[in-house]
C-alpha cells in the first residue's frame, strides 16, 4: 500500500509572529520557517505504518514556492521514500490545497492519506475534510491512535466527550492529532541519504487547479495588549471589582 502525506511548510512555532506595519499580513521574511508539527506527526506515523509492513512507500507532498526543496529533503531524510512539490508563488487555501491532493491521488492511487488535523498559520481545520468529500472517501479526524488490519482502518479519534473509535474502509483520508505520536529525530546519515532521493516538480497549472482565492482576509492585527493587573486587599473588594467590570 502507498500513503500519501501532505507536509506543509509554516512558520516555526517558536517564532514570536509580528503583523505587518500595513496590516497586509504577517511578517514572514527572515523568520524561521518548519514542517506543521501535525503534518510531522502525519508523516511519522505513515513511516511507522511502513516499518510494520503494512505500506510499502511513503510520498510527502507539499505545495508552495520554488524554495521548497530543504523543506522537502527535510521530510526525505525523516524517511520518506520520495516527495512531490507543486510549484506555485500564491498563497494557497484549504479547497485549493484539497483539489491538488485529489489531483495527486488520482495519479498516485494511494490506500490512505495522512494529513495534519490543521496547519499553524492559518489554523483552518478543513484540508483534510474537503479531500474526503472530493473524493468521496471515508474520513477519521483527530487521530490519536490508529491501526491498519483488512483492508480497515481504526482509528481512535479525540472529541470533546473523550475518545471515539471509528472503524473505516480504505482508501480513506486521516487527519492526526498531537498525541498520535513522537515524530523522530533526524540524524546526519539520513540528512546525507535523502540528497538522492527522488523529489517530482509540477506546476500548480498542469494539474487543472486554479490557485484563486476562495476567502480574502482585508486586515491582519495583533491581539491587544493585557492590561495592569490590580491588586485587593480582600474577597470583598475582588467581587466588587468584577462587577464593576460586569463580569459577575
Amino acid at each position: 500500500m502507498k500513503i500519501l502525506v501532505g507536509y506543509k511548510r509554516v512558520v516555526d512555532y517558536n517564532v514570536r509572529i509580528q503583523v505587518k506595519p500595513d496590516g497586509s499580513g504577517v511578517v514572514s521574511e527572515g523568520v524561521k520557517l518548519s514542517p506543521n508539527p501535525f503534518d510531522e506527526i502525519a508523516l511519522e506515523e505513515a513511516l511507522r505504518l511502513r516499518e510494520q509492513g503494512v505500506a510499502s512507500e511513503v510520498v510527502i507532498v507539499a505545495i508552495g514556492a520554488a524554495d521548497l526543496q530543504a523543506h522537502l529533503r527535510n521530510g526525505l531524510a525523516m524517511g520518506a521514500n520520495r516527495a512531490i512539490h507543486v510549484s506555485t508563488s500564491d498563497a494557497v487555501q484549504p479547497l485549493t490545497a484539497a483539489r491538488v491532493l485529489l489531483k495527486l491521488v488520482e495519479k498516485e492511487q494511494p490506500g490512505l492519506v495522512i494529513v495534519g488535523k490543521q496547519a499553524i498559520d492559518d489554523d483552518s481545520n478543513q484540508t483534510g475534510q474537503m479531500l474526503a468529500a472530493l473524493w468521496d472517501r471515508p474520513q477519521a479526524t483527530f487521530a490519536s491512535k490508529l491501526g491498519i488490519s483488512g483492508g480497515k482502518a481504526t482509528v481512535v479519534r479525540e472529541v470533546d466527550a473523550g475518545l471515539e473509535t471509528l472503524e473505516i474502509e480504505l482508501p480513506a483520508v486521516i487527519t492526526t492529532d498531537l498525541r498520535l505520536n513522537e515524530p523522530r529525530f533526524i540524524k546526519l546519515p539520513d540528512i546525507m541519504k535523502a540528497k538522492s532521493k527522488p523529489i517530482e516538480i509540477l506546476e500548480l497549472a498542469s494539474l487543472g487547479v486554479s490557485s484563486g482565492d476562495h476567502l480574502k482576509t482585508t486586515h491582519y492585527a495583533p491581539p491587544p495588549k493585557r492590561g495592569k493587573g490590580v491588586m485587593v486587599k480582600n474577597v470583598a473588594d475582588l467581587v466588587a471589582a468584577l462587577k464593576n467590570k460586569g463580569l459577575v
